[in-house]
């Protein structure tokens, strides 16, 4: 049995024995200890609202919880109501609040993703093995994608990743004291510099390069935002162009969808690509500020970024305005754009109506163009190498590449750069290396948990936006998990169907009790078609995002595609 790790200086609750109380000038009082311990954390850091998030990261980071005396420090300090501190440090699943009357949880934390592709790969068993091995030594919990399905299972020691994980590996990185990120290798900034790096930002800046150049390249090559949402990204521009200064720009980062691990592969391999793009988007709309929301689950990725920005403005190659780099908290929601843009003000993901449009009215009420990691890690080779070599590499009538995360059943997953159109079974055999041994291609999802399901019989269809629609499908943001034979699609179905039901922000009773109503519906021995085809349609036509609206196309998909799976063992 495991001894529990050494403690870290700061633990347990603050404020434990203190004699005197702070008034808050709204009546609450503050346990001046733990006041004295924020103020100590936070330092000179501006209180600013919109820096909540980030605050309360410091904390949880330093003290592996939120204490309730913290948080009242904290809206203390911050001039904030402490509903205000708490409605937000409860929305995120990466933060655990800690009660007066609860002890605090162990140092150190293990996270074992429960996604569809770990699942498939025995994250159950991993689960079930390690919650034994340590018997409350360290803290076993279940956690979503981690965006690392090409390597599954995956755990999280601290925020040390171990791929391909087994139970003795766990151990070993626990008992090794591995909590830290591994710092992936990547181009650097003097390396990017030497191959043309940055040169085009350059000439856009001086006027060397007109920037209606760039837009009309962008428009040409019909590159769309991959993110999922396939809205032309040239065309966004102009929009956003047309609206009144001060205007900013948002990347989002948070690619949370089960099944995609894209945006991770870049940011890992070649970081300043993707801020160039960032940089070269941003003078083309003439905006002051950059804002870059990347997902908790990427603490290796905070670190390079974090390192690799500061470089960049040292360098003098963005001198408009700052580049902000928020960390996210874990909230699948807030890959919604709008959702993202409430998370950077430091409030929780809940995503807005429109209109109107975040180009009209985005982060902070100016409008913003928000673009996807992918979308904007392609500006500076379709303007470098022309348009037209962009919109000429795909396949079936379809313009230009795609990123397809594979993982599942198949011989080689990962990251596969492959023309735009190509279908399923060719991007299982000609870039997957085939099926896994033993496995017989039995489905497929062509856009991850949201993106529906379709049977190896329909493996023909190109995969690209607006021709999986007709179907019931979409792409969004390309994660294709292939299922074989020894899959129930059942299971298939509910493992996905859980994942909406944890993630739904609960804004709107469509999505809110829908997926945990369909949840409950689909444990049954029997499926009630008729009862879930009712509620797949209301959530589909009544939820706020897309979100609720995608959440039921998994269920339909098996309903019409696996019905033979129904009669089997949701574990068979």
């Amino acid at each position: 049995m495991l001894e529990a790790p050494a403690k870290p200086r700061k633990r347990g609750h603050p404020g434990a024995g203190r004699r005197r109380m702070v008034s808050h000038p709204k009546g609450r009082q503050v346990d001046p200890g733990a006041l004295a311990e924020i103020q100590e954390l936070l330092g000179d850091r501006p209180r600013r609202r919109d820096l909540l998030i980030e605050h309360l990261h410091l904390i949880q980071d330093s003290y592996h919880c939120l204490s309730a005396a913290h948080l009242a420090a904290l809206a203390h300090e911050m001039r904030l109501a402490l509903a205000e501190v708490y409605e937000v440090a409860s929305f995120y699943a990466h933060f655990d609040i800690v009660k007066e009357d609860e002890s605090p949880p162990p140092a150190l934390t293990v996270r074992v993703c429960d996604s569809l592709t770990c699942e498939m790969m025995g994250a159950g068993r991993l689960m079930k093995e390690l919650s034994q091995a340590f018997d409350g030594a360290v803290r076993v919990v279940r956690a979503p994608c981690m965006g690392r399905c090409d390597t599954a299972p995956v755990a999280e020691v601290g925020h040390y990743h171990v791929d391909g994980a087994t139970t003795s590996g766990v151990r070993e990185a626990v008992e090794e004291g591995r909590t830290e990120p591994a710092i992936p290798a990547y181009v650097s900034f003097d390396d990017y510099l030497e191959g043309g790096g940055y040169r085009l930002l350059k000439d856009c800046c001086s006027g060397k390069r007109a920037i209606e150049e760039v837009i009309v390249a962008m428009e040409a090559s019909g590159l769309k935002g991959l993110g999922g949402a396939g809205f032309p990204a040239g065309r966004k521009w102009r929009f956003v162009l047309k609206e009144p200064k001060p205007r900013l720009v948002a990347i989002n980062a948070d690619e949370g969808e089960p099944g995609t691990f894209k945006d991770r592969h870049y940011m890992e391999t070649d970081p300043h690509r993707m801020l160039e793009g960032t940089l070269i988007a941003a003078r083309a709309v003439e905006a002051e500020e950059i804002y870059i929301y990347l997902r908790d689950e990427y603490p290796g990725i905070r670190h390079v970024l974090a390192a690799e920005i500061a470089k960049v403005e040292a360098a003098g190659l963005w001198p408009r305005g700052a580049i902000h780099l928020r960390r996210g908290a874990g909230a699948y929601i807030c890959g919604e754009e709008s959702a993202m843009l409430e998370s950077i003000e430091g409030k929780r993901g809940l995503p807005r109506h429109r209109p109107p449009y975040v180009a009209q009215v985005g982060l902070f009420g100016r409008p913003t163009l928000v673009q996807n990691v992918e979308t904007v890690f392609w500006i500076r080779d379709i303007v470098e190498k022309g348009a037209d070599w962009f919109a000429g590499q795909g396949r079936n009538g379809c313009k230009g590449f795609r990123s397809f995360s594979v993982s599942g059943r198949v011989k080689e997953p990962g990251v596969k750069l492959a023309p735009a159109g190509i279908t399923a079974a060719e991007l299982i055999e000609e870039y997957s290396g085939g099926m896994a041994d033993g496995h017989r291609f039995k489905g497929y999802l062509p856009g991850g948990a949201s993106g529906g399901v379709l049977p190896a019989a329909m493996a023909d269809i190109p995969l690209d936006f607006g021709t999986l629609e007709e179907h019931g499908c979409f792409i969004g943001s390309a994660g294709v998990v292939v299922v074989s034979d020894r899959d129930n699609m059942r299971a298939v179905a509910l493992n996905l169907m859980r994942f909406f039901e944890d993630e739904s922000c609960g804004q709107c009773t469509p999505c809110r009790v829908g997926t945990e109503k369909a949840v409950k519906l689909m444990q049954r021995p029997v499926w009630d078609e008729a009862l879930l085809g009712e509620l797949s349609q209301a959530m589909a036509d009544a939820s706020i995002c897309g979100l609720g609206q995608a959440a039921p196309n998994p269920l339909k998909m098996v309903l019409k595609h696996f019905p033979e799976d129904l009669t089997r063992s949701q574990h068979g």
